[in-house]
């Protein structure tokens, strides 16, 4: 009998000997078909989905590419070969026509402030672009649910703001909702991680950002369960401290409640990088709790 197979926990699934072989076989059984393909029949095969019944492709892939890359399972060739991302030499579409004059002032001197959900939409690729060009951390690879929002100040674009699905484990805001393992894992779609928010760099205007947080959150909950049939009832933020204070998050009344490890995940496992970020909370009702541990 030969030595057993070492087992991986890998995106939340534990992953030992009889799995690995459903995969090889999958694999070897739809070479041709190519990666994707095999990730969304092995989700149907196991089932993976998520709770609106949507497959977890994205996430599948991941898993595949961390066992390829521990030398556990060989994937077939891209069926095409991916260009990197890059939106800078992107012809934007006449409505992306973007206004780069100063805008300058007092929340309070402005009119109005529009939010506009721009995920499916035309005015999408003006997000990345502007993201992808203006924040430090670039356009985010997206993984799972996620949703875009562009921010006007009397007409002018002002803001560009990200939501997508919360990380799988952060210690402190585990503690913070009580969660154990088996509750976190039944309850992690309900809480959404604001991934990417951008003022504009040609925008100094007061009190701006909070406000701006305020009004998208407003309608996010009704956003998210309209596109993905999913409840949410708590926000989570990492605010890199090298870089920001957390200013505009404590100004909305997000709540800080402790600091990461500064390890980030890798296809090889988790890496220490070094680089703690505070962790913010916003919950969406005063039961938020009993919600996440129901």
């Amino acid at each position: 009998m030969g030595m057993a197979e070492t087992s991986y926990n890998i995106r939340g699934r534990q992953i030992g000997g009889h799995e690995i072989e459903t995969i090889r076989d999958l694999i070897r059984g739809n070479d041709s078909l190519g990666r994707t393909a095999i990730s969304r029949l092995l989700c149907e095969q196991w089932p993976w989905e998520q709770s609106n019944g949507r497959l977890k492709d994205r996430a599948c892939r991941v898993l595949l590419l961390a066992l390829e890359s521990k030398g556990v399972i060989k994937l077939p060739s891209r069926l095409r070969v991916r260009e990197s991302f890059n939106l800078r030499g992107q012809t934007l579409p006449d409505l992306c026509e973007i206004d780069q004059e100063a805008v300058t002032g007092k929340v309070s001197e402005f009119r109005s402030l529009t939010i506009e959900m721009v995920r499916f939409t035309p005015a999408e690729k003006l997000w990345d672009h502007l993201v992808h060009t203006h924040h430090y951390l670039g356009h985010p690879w997206i993984v799972g649910s996620y949703l875009k929002y562009l921010a006007y100040l009397d007409g002018r674009l002002v803001a560009c703001l990200g939501w997508g699905s919360a990380s799988w484990k952060v210690a402190c805001r585990d503690s913070f909702i009580g969660w154990d393992t088996p509750l976190r894992k039944k309850n992690l779609s309900q809480v959404v991680n604001n991934v990417r928010f951008l003022i504009l760099p040609w925008v100094k205007v007061e009190h701006l950002a909070s406000k701006v947080l305020a009004a998208n959150i407003n309608r996010l909950a009704a956003d998210w369960h309209s596109l993905y049939q999913e409840p949410i009832v708590l926000l989570e933020t990492f605010v890199d401290v090298a870089r920001f204070q957390g200013t505009c998050y404590r100004a909305a009344n997000w709540r800080y409640v402790g600091d990461t490890r500064g390890i980030a995940k890798s296809c090889n496992g988790h890496c220490y990088h070094g680089q703690p970020k505070a962790v913010y909370l916003y919950p969406l009702g005063s039961d938020f709790r009993e919600r996440l541990h129901a």
